[in-house]
Order: C-alpha cells, then structure tokens, then sequence
C-alpha cells in the first residue's frame, strides 16, 4: 500500500521504531483518558497492539495507520480503520479512529488524518459506511465527527469497560454528497462567482 499523504502528515505502515513513540503516547493518562476505561498502557502491551494492527492490514486490507509528521519524521500517534468487534451491537461495521500525543493536539492534525483514513475508506475499499465510537463527554473527539461529516446514531454502553459511548456514522452516499459539496465551494473560492452557492 502507497502511504497516503495529508498536507502536515504521512500515514503508513508500522515499522519497529515506532513501538517506543507509541508507548510514550499510550502512557500518558491524559491521552488515556477516553480510552475503554482508561488506564495507560506500556511498551509490551504497544507492540502487541501494533502487532494486531498490523494483522489486521493483512487480514482486512485496512488498518490503523502510523501518523508521521513530514516536517520531522517524528511519529505522532495513529489513525485509521478497524473493526470494533468490542462492540457487537454495531457490526458488521468498520469504525475509524485515532489517538495522537498531546504535543499534537489542538492544530486540526487528528481531523486531518481521520479524513485522510476516511477517504482510503470510501474510495480505496469501497466501504459503505464508517462509524465512530466515542466516549460520552469527550467533547474533543465529537468535535472531530462533526467536521468529518457524521452525525450521531445511538447511545450504548460499551461493554468491555461499562462506560457510556455514543456511536457517530457517515454512509457512503453522504460521504460522496459533502466531498461533492467542498469540491464545489473550493471551486467557487477559487473562481470567485458574484452569487455564492445556495448551501
């Protein structure tokens, strides 16, 4: 697979270096936060997520992407799409996430990238929809959905951990209908028209 590229990002494949990065990330507890019931992890217990997320590339054709910042080739955390089998009440469904070091917060990286693992979603394996499981409070993330254009579905329980979540969605027509849209308006940016679009 081609790493897929953002305007600030590089999104890959996971290689062994990137172990001891992630762990760093995995062990803050404020980046935990959110996270099933939000305990840290450390290094052996990143390498056998990284592991398993690599599995899944192999097994799935889609994964969760190491996030490479391309200024510094300093690695910020992830994103991408997996199967959210801890929550059975939504599959079949593929659900994209991310998880990036605090250092990396607050500059639109994380929605960035999740639209980037969105797009390869839609476009590169034809997925018909894509949802987003989030923590009931974790305003941030929520604020992530929204610019990627999906919208809430339900609130559940997520049963691994007993915390509240609610689950966002975005179709494969809505997502053709919004990226229709932006193509549209970046058009007319650019050109300039008296009369701006009606939407």
């Amino acid at each position: 697979m081609v790493p897929l590229e953002t305007p600030r990002s590089i999104l890959r494949r996971w290689r062994e270096e990137d172990v001891a990065p992630m762990a760093a990330v995995n062990a803050d507890p404020e980046v935990m936060r959110w996270i099933r019931d939000g305990n840290i992890r450390d290094e052996q217990q990143t390498r056998g997520g990284v592991q398993a997320w690599e599995s899944e590339w192999e097994s799935q054709g889609f994964g969760l992407f190491a996030v490479e910042i391309r200024s510094t080739g300093e690695l910020a955390g992830f994103t991408g799409l997996s199967v959210p089998d801890y929550l059975p009440e939504v599959l079949p469904a593929v659900e994209v996430g991310w998880r990036l070091g605090r250092s990396h917060w607050g500059q639109g990286l994380a929605t960035e990238a999740a639209a980037a693992a969105v797009r390869f979603g839609f476009e590169e394996r034809g997925l018909e929809r894509i949802v987003s499981i989030i923590q009931v409070g974790n305003d941030a993330s929520e604020r992530i959905t929204a610019k990627l254009g999906m919208h809430p579905v339900q609130e559940t329980v997520n049963p691994t951990c007993g915390r509240r979540v609610r689950v966002f969605e975005l179709s494969s027509e809505q997502y053709v209908t919004t990226t229709r849209r932006r193509r549209q308006r970046e058009r007319w940016s650019r050109s300039g028209p008296r009369v701006r679009p009606a939407w």
